[in-house]
Order: structure tokens, then sequence, then C-alpha cells
């Protein structure tokens, strides 16, 4: 079965992740801290979509 999500694109999580926790990483438009590991992985995954990396699109709500 093939990858749902690139390597790169994990990394890309990896990054997003780390600067979570050094309290460095900021949401969208309003630049507030995040302070969710959701929200974190959420940051780092619609990055990867924006450099056109393997990741599923998301699911329409």
């Amino acid at each position: 079965m093939a990858r749902k999500y690139s390597k790169s694109a994990s990394k890309d999580v990896e990054r997003a992740m780390h600067k979570k926790k050094r309290g460095t990483l900021k949401s969208g438009r309003s630049g507030k801290k995040v302070t969710s590991r959701k929200q974190a992985i959420a940051i780092g995954l619609s990055e990867a979509r924006k450099k056109g990396k393997k990741v599923p699109k998301k699911k329409a709500s």
C-alpha cells in the first residue's frame, strides 16, 4: 500500500511540533501562540500542502 503522506511532509509537521515545544509557533492571521498539539500538526500539514507535497486533502466539514 502506498504512503498517504510523503516523508518531506512529515518533516514539516516535525518542524512545527518543535516550534510549538519552544513556544515560537504562531497561528495564522491572529498570530496567537499555539498551545494545542493538534493545532501544531494541522499547521505543519497545511504548510506541506502549500509547498505541493503529498498530503491528503482536508475533509469537508
